[in-house]
């Protein structure tokens, strides 16, 4: 061919002898991580049924509480309680975090009967809503053995709910070369599981079992309770029961939920789940106090694991955590489990045209032990 001198500029990108230079790769712009599942990590067992149930037990409790305040508050020896059946004789008792001890004498159907000032301890006030400590109970030497008591081990569970997506593709477009693209079929099948990954996380933080059949039927579909819908004791709540006023998540409230979470629980937190908003909100916990040498050239202003007295807490940020919310979880006592055989697969549909399609889907439940381990704080600003 003789040589014309064209330059690429006069030539123009669409003519015939110009390639087109496309890079060999989709990116996908939408977000589709799932960093709570990742933290939580793959289940150990499989459901077996639609309806998932595991059993829960818990010590005998060793508190109580006062329901009205005696006639004389520092010498009254009958004090009415919420559950006396939670006292025996021979028991010791500290009210709230006062020096005076108690000893039971008597064990009513609704109040116990004490010796005040026990052991030389001075008297002090009591009243309505004041906490009963039960520090022990003392056996008298060749005494008969006393009743057994039990606690009822209660059987929890949550339902399966099914997650599927459809993907088609015509056969014309299985045989054309595509652009970043080997194969369409897999590339969908690809987007469709990450669409559903995004969807089960996000389910299993916020999801909920409907109100009347929960086990689905032709009309009413099976859905599953989320992580924020089954927190109902350990829920605090700016300026409610105690919880510090104002809206700005700080030190002070996180470690006061944490702190609340440790007094009824056996457990410990060791993740803390939150959005973008509350993320930063923790980010500047003690930016006042961080200094940086004159060489350094990286300015961190983020914080990944928070070090509290109630232990060691890794900050998860999660795009589908509300807003408002921070999420306090023992991740040894959570679980996001499939039905037996029903974990994310694809499966080809019966060809009735000139093209192919299939099902990508999955079956899946969350498996919350203990709520009493778990804590959660709404109600924080957002703005």
């Amino acid at each position: 061919m003789a040589f014309t001198g064209k330059a690429t500029y006069s030539a123009g990108a669409s003519l015939p002898e110009i390639a087109e230079d496309v890079s060999d790769l989709v990116s996908i712009i939408s977000p589709f991580e799932t960093p709570l599942l990742d933290a939580l990590g793959d289940p150990q067992t499989e459901a077996r049924s639609t309806h998932h149930e595991w059993l829960e037990d818990e010590l005998l409790p060793n508190r109580d509480t006062i329901t009205t305040t005696p006639t004389n508050p520092e010498s009254d020896t009958e004090i009415e309680v919420d559950h006396a059946d939670r006292f025996r004789v021979g028991d010791q008792l500290r009210c709230e975090d006062s020096e005076e001890l108690m000893l039971v004498t008597t064990v009513g159907t609704a109040s116990i009967t004490v010796v005040r000032g026990y052991g030389g301890t001075t008297p002090e006030s009591v009243g309505v809503g004041d906490t009963l400590h039960i520090l022990g109970g003392a056996s008298l030497e060749g005494d008969v053995a006393g009743e057994a008591r039990f606690t009822n081990r209660a059987r929890r569970g949550n339902w399966t709910q099914i997650f599927a997506k459809t993907v088609r593709v015509s056969g014309s477009d299985l045989a054309v070369r595509h652009l970043g693209v080997a194969d369409e079929l897999d590339f969908q099948k690809t987007k469709a599981l990450r669409e559903l990954l995004r969807d089960l996380e996000s389910t299993v933080l916020n999801g909920v079992a409907p109100s009347s059949d929960p086990q689905g039927s032709g009309a009413v579909r099976r859905t599953m309770s989320g992580i924020v819908t089954q927190l109902t004791d350990n829920r605090f709540v700016p300026g409610g029961g105690g919880f510090p006023s104002g809206s700005d998540l700080d030190e002070a409230k996180l470690n006061l939920a944490l702190r609340l979470v440790w007094e009824e629980s056996s457990g410990q937190v060791d993740l803390i789940v939150v959005n973008g908003f509350q993320k930063r909100a923790i980010s500047q916990f003690g930016a006042d106090a961080r200094s940086y040498a004159p060489d350094d050239p990286r300015f961190a202003s983020q914080v990944a694991v928070y070090e509290s007295d109630f232990g060691v807490q890794r900050v998860v940020l999660s795009r589908w955590m509300p807003r408002d919310a921070v999420l306090l979880l023992d991740s040894s006592r959570v679980r996001v489990v499939p039905l037996a055989g029903r974990s994310f697969q694809y499966r080809s549909l019966a060809a009735t045209g000139d093209f192919t399609s299939g099902h990508v889907l999955g079956e899946y439940t969350l498996e919350l032990r203990n709520p009493l381990a778990h804590g959660i704080i709404r109600g924080l600003s957002t703005a």
